[in-house]
């Protein structure tokens, strides 16, 4: 395919036209987030995972990793999600182990949810640095395993009478909490993606 040059690398000629797509296009992967990813373990309700995925993509979260094990099968999305899915890179395992050492290998710290004495504030993190957060199950939370393999342990604070939030409620607040500590130290600015990955990126979504 014949291909031009510009200032966002070599854009196929079939696309010359859609400048404002492009630009848009541009515009949101500048500002997708490397460094903080969100780890859904054996979420079972499509519902559920399809609010997880739009959420990501609202504070430019790059990647989501998604953990099915046990016998826990991944559910279908709902169609709503459908334009969610094309803009948040999502990568599988079938065990947590291999999904936490896929993270670290970024450099990220690993904090799961789960109430316990040893949990900190979600308010008390530093989203800013380089950070993966896990929720688990609708109804069994994250694993023993997940646990045990985690950096730490946080928690949401609440002062209802029903101290637990849904978990696409609880990774909504939390990624904007993420996205509010972020934005004030100035992360959205200046891409965490190189040039080159921005490229690849700009010509992947333009193929969708």
């Amino acid at each position: 395919m014949s291909q031009i040059k510009n200032f966002k690398g070599d854009i196929p000629l079939e696309f010359l036209g859609t400048e404002r797509r492009i630009e848009k296009f541009s515009n949101v992967i500048g500002k997708r987030q490397k460094s903080l990813t969100i780890i859904a373990e054996n979420v079972n309700d499509p519902h559920n995972l399809s609010a997880v995925i739009r959420s990501c993509d609202a504070v430019g979260i790059l990647e989501v990793c998604l953990v099915y094990h046990g016998g826990q099968a991944m559910p279908l999305y709902e169609s709503s999600s459908a334009s969610a899915k094309k803009w948040v890179e999502t990568k599988y395992f079938d065990n947590v182990k291999e999904c936490f050492d896929y993270v670290r290998s970024s450099g990220k710290k690993i904090y799961t949810t789960h109430m316990s004495s040893n949990a900190v504030s979600l308010y008390d993190l530093d989203l800013a640095n380089p950070i993966a957060l896990v929720f688990g199950n609708e109804h069994a939370g994250v694993s023993q395993e997940a646990l045990e393999l985690a950096d730490g342990n946080f928690l949401i604070p609440q002062v209802g009478m029903i101290q637990s939030l849904n978990i696409s409620v609880a990774c909504a607040v939390s990624i904007y909490e993420a996205f509010r500590q972020r934005l004030a130290k100035g992360l959205y600015d200046n891409s965490e993606l190189s040039p080159q990955e921005q490229s690849a990126k700009l010509q992947q979504w333009l193929r969708k």
